[in-house]
């Protein structure tokens, strides 16, 4: 099922998957994660788990437990994580150090969920320094990514500049991964703040890092924040010209209508004073962008000023 870009933009970075100190010829369980389904990977976790057992490889078997309580922090069921993380702490040892960080960053993440940041924050930041110290950037830039969610407004940023500073500088490729997604959230979170400037130099980062290490579809999102910015900064014309390309690639991939370009457009052109033009992109963007339970949720006023302007009522 072809999804639009809308979807992706909504969707809350989970973390990447990775594992070390593991053997060739054991199976890779990172590869069997589904974030959208918890519960089936929770079952396939399981199925591994005998082999792991057998296995001898210590690290290898614990590495797996925490993913399996990170399953069940997904699926809500904070009491059986807790549980099946205690049986990972009393196995650690000094020299397993990725068993460590993600049991750190397993237990951090339950907690979190559960609502206790403050008892996550602690076991974040045993994650980051020892992430640091031992070398495993992967690890230290999960962490701080976790401790920009995990902190108040005013301290997210530095904590997503560390970890971007991180994984530019390190050699280990999974680490770099994490360079798309850190500058995205914080690109965004600038905008948030309304600082337009700042958010469209670390978005354009993310969009020069997409199109060398993207999908098709991460290339689009990060071309589409990128004009956003740049609408933002009362440069319509240029973001008129970009979310205009982003229509065309959709219609000649026959993508499904996406009511984020729609608005976007409808946005610039209404800018710019061209009101008859932008009223169908205004009526197609709502009929779509109305069906989105998360805007209805945390942005009606969005939605009724979408239908004003549908109505050529702005």
């Amino acid at each position: 099922m072809k999804r639009g870009l809308g979807f992706f933009l909504g969707i809350l970075l989970l973390g990447l998957a990775s594992c070390s100190e593991q053997t060739e010829d054991l199976p890779d369980f990172n590869k069997m994660w589904n974030f959208q389904d918890p519960a089936a990977t929770e079952a396939k976790f399981r199925e591994l788990l005998p082999q792991a057992e057998s296995s001898g490889n210590v690290s290898y078997h614990l590495q797996l437990v925490t993913q399996i309580a990170r399953t069940l922090g997904l699926q809500g069921k904070f009491g059986e994580a807790h549980a099946t993380l205690d049986t990972v702490e009393k196995q650690l040892t000094d020299d397993l150090n990725v068993a460590r960080l993600r049991y750190l960053l397993e237990r951090g993440r339950v907690f979190n969920s559960a609502g206790s940041p403050e008892e996550s924050k602690r076991l974040f930041l045993e994650a980051w320094k020892l992430g640091c110290d031992s070398g495993e950037d992967y690890y230290a830039v999960d962490a701080a990514h976790m401790l920009g969610i995990v902190e108040p407004p005013e301290k997210q940023l530095d904590w997503s500049s560390k970890a971007m500073a991180v994984a530019e500088a390190s050699k280990d490729e999974r680490a770099r991964k994490w360079l798309g997604p850190l500058y995205h959230n914080t690109g965004m979170t600038y905008l948030d703040l309304g600082e337009y400037g700042k958010a469209l130099t670390i978005l354009q980062k993310d969009w020069d890092y997409r199109k060398e290490a993207g999908s098709p579809l991460d290339i689009r999102i990060a071309k589409w924040s990128v004009a956003h910015t740049l609408r933002k900064l009362n440069r319509p014309e240029d973001a008129l010209e970009m979310q205009k390309e982003i229509e065309k690639e959709i219609v000649a991939e026959e993508g499904d209508p996406d009511g984020y370009v729609f608005e976007e457009i409808g946005e610039c052109l209404f800018a710019l004073g061209r009101e008859n033009l932008a009223q169908p992109y205004f009526e197609k963007a709502y009929a779509l962008l109305s069906e989105e339970q998360w805007i209805k949720d945390s942005d009606p006023e969005r939605l009724e000023r979408l239908k004003r302007l549908a109505d050529g009522k702005g």
